[in-house]
């Protein structure tokens, strides 16, 4: 009996060791937040969020029992143009003065065929907080140049503009914003 014990939380130590926690490699420009919304139906404005942190912890084994959480500046958003940026983040859209940051936090992550990943969880963005879905795939994970271990994703979603408050101004081809995710972690 006392055998079995001694397996049993052996195999239970061993389940536990295989999840890993990361840090977002935003330091080193492996991280990207980027967005893409049609302009009057005219052309695509493209952008990004220059300043982001976050963690998540993954285990292969058991993806369900995955947990991210990202924090955004929403003042750090960078669209190339100043004049632009500068109207984007004030009144008429984000309102950074009275919302500098966007919190997502993982509520769930299902494993789909052909290695692709549902995440759900809560985006907090504008004042306004709404469970969105990702549509992700993991890019690989192993041991990196500099003696860590890393992991990486991909994944976009698209943001309905009203349901988070933030007036639709560019016309009625404009009501969605497309955010292309990548997300490159370093084992803790």
């Amino acid at each position: 009996m006392k055998k079995l014990s001694l397996a049993a939380a052996a195999l239970f130590m061993s389940i536990n060791v295989s999840a890993a926690d990361y840090v977002i490699d935003t330091q080193g420009g492996h991280a990207s937040i980027n967005f893409k919304i049609p302009h009057l139906g005219y052309s695509m404005l493209l952008g990004r969020f220059n300043d982001f942190s976050g963690n998540f912890s993954y285990d292969e084994s058991n993806v369900a029992a995955t947990k991210i959480e990202v924090l955004v500046n929403t003042a750090s958003l960078d669209s190339n143009h100043a004049e632009r940026d500068k109207h984007l983040k004030g009144g008429d859209f984000i309102e950074v003065s009275k919302f500098g940051d966007a919190k997502f936090v993982s509520t769930s992550v299902v494993e789909k065929s052909g290695g692709k990943l549902e995440v759900t969880g809560d985006l907090t963005l504008h004042g306004v907080s709404k469970a969105i879905t990702i549509d992700a795939v993991k890019i690989g994970e192993g041991d990196d140049p500099w003696g860590g271990y890393r992991a990486g994703f991909s994944g976009t979603t698209v943001l309905r503009l009203g349901d988070f408050n933030i007036p639709e101004r560019l016309g009625p081809a404009s009501t969605e914003v497309v955010m292309d995710l990548h997300i490159e972690g370093i084992r803790k």
